[in-house]
């Protein structure tokens, strides 16, 4: 028994070491990723962020990001929506804030401010201020919701308190309460 206690702790010990062997590793290879990105050498960076989109969720939003613009890879909108939607269900609020943005502006097929609803939704929750913007103009407009000036009012405040200058602007054009 007590061989087996020592062996599951062994094992325990070096899975840990392992791990933090792993984190490094990724690390170094997404902050080369991110000189390479910085550098225009677009093509590199892809490469280096794919090579670990599927355990860094930085990574994959930067993935998603290439895809969209084209940068070091053929530009592919779906590919990037598909990208830009694990990101966001591993809960990066930027990536939910790209993907509503995307869907809202029918990049990779017609505009569709439903779908972009819960993505840009839950980035203003997190308190990403351009999701928040958006997710005013959509409520101010009565874009794909019921029209609703109160809340597009509430969120354009949440933007504009956040630095979002157009949010600042557009504040100062809507009617009073």
């Amino acid at each position: 028994m007590r061989t087996v206690v020592l062996l599951a702790a062994f094992f325990a010990l070096a899975a840990c070491a392992s791990s933090a062997q792993d984190v490094a590793a990724t690390k170094a290879t997404f902050d080369a990723g991110v000189a390479a990105y910085d550098a225009k050498d677009y093509a590199k960076a892809y490469d280096l962020f794919a090579s670990i989109d599927d355990r860094d969720l930085a990574a994959m939003r930067n993935v998603a990001l290439m895809l969209r613009k084209g940068e070091g890879v053929a530009k592919d909108p779906k590919a990037a929506e598909e990208m830009y939607a694990r990101a966001a269900s591993g809960g990066l609020a930027t990536a939910a804030a790209d993907l509503g943005e995307m869907l809202l502006k029918g990049e990779a097929g017609p505009p569709d401010p439903k779908a972009a609803l819960p993505w840009l939704a839950g980035a203003a929750d997190a308190g990403h201020p351009v999701a928040a913007f958006e997710l005013a103009q959509m409520y101010e407009q009565g874009n794909g919701v019921a029209k609703d000036l109160g809340l597009a009012r509430k969120l354009y405040q949440a933007s504009a308190d956040a630095g979002y200058d157009a949010a600042k602007q557009r504040l100062a054009t809507l009617p009073p309460p």
